[in-house]
């Protein structure tokens, strides 16, 4: 559990950056990979994920500010920084640009997700990875042999066993990589892997949340991600069970002719 990994020359290797590059390109090379096994355009899942990794950066960051708005108030720059980002603010905006760019280029964006969520799965759950590395994100105190003493010059409180929550969250991650696999290894509806993801995902998230003790911001008697993940999972059964229906509106715009 180290922030910073190592050093060449002024350049320091951080083991959260590291780690979110290293989920960046597996969910890349697993999404062109399965691509082309679909008959699928593995440029167009380049550049998908590409518009998705910067946009999602942003809306990530742009959630933070949002759920830290008080202390950005106060202090821009220890918000605006290189630490801090909250994942939800990254799917939306992430997803957003992608039916975006999907639109423009008449590509059916319903088809790409369902590719692609397998891929996004897997890119979070070595982010978590680095969450854990980094000691953000981390879990209430605990007298479990799960705990988990963090050193000194981490980002969680040193000293005390903790829960590994950014484990656990990065195991249920792959876990809905698995799921998502096994689910798409057979003809379905467009949209459903996608939902499924979502649905997924946000119960996982939802769950997690009470066993994590970091400030991360509230909704009432909700935490942040909490009050989102309840949105997620109702868009999620909305495609879910709607997908066909989703599939031909868009099917109809994307075919439709230039005006």
């Amino acid at each position: 559990m180290r922030m910073e990994l190592f050093s060449i020359g002024p350049f320091t290797i951080y083991s959260y950056g590291l780690m979110i590059a290293v989920g960046i390109l597996v969910c890349i090379a697993m999404g062109m990979y399965r691509a082309k096994k679909r008959g699928m355009s593995d440029d167009a899942v380049l550049t998908i994920a590409i518009i998705g990794v910067l946009s999602g950066f942003i809306g990530a960051k742009l959630l933070y500010v949002i759920v830290e708005f008080d202390q950005f108030i106060e202090d821009p720059m220890s918000v605006m920084g290189g630490e801090g980002f909250v994942v939800y603010g990254g799917i939306i905006v992430g997803v957003l640009s992608a039916v975006i760019y999907c639109r423009q280029k008449k590509l059916v964006f319903l088809e790409y997700f369902d590719l692609l969520a397998p891929s996004i799965a897997v890119a979070q759950g070595f982010g978590r990875i680095g969450c854990f590395l980094a000691g953000c994100c981390y879990g209430r105190e605990t007298d479990s042999f799960l705990g988990v003493v963090f050193p000194e010059h981490s980002m969680a409180p040193s000293g005390v066993k903790l829960l590994p929550t950014q484990l656990f969250s990065s195991a249920g991650d792959f876990l809905i990589m698995a799921i998502l696999l096994l689910y798409s290894r057979k003809t379905r509806p467009k949209g459903r892997t996608g939902a499924l993801y979502l649905i997924l995902y946000g119960i996982g998230r939802f769950l997690i949340e009470f066993l994590r003790a970091d400030d991360r911001g509230t909704v009432g008697s909700l935490s942040t991600s909490q009050f989102i993940s309840i949105g997620i999972v109702a868009v999620g059964l909305i495609l879910f069970f709607s997908s066909k229906l989703f599939h031909r509106a868009e099917k109809a715009v994307t075919t439709s002719p230039e005006e």
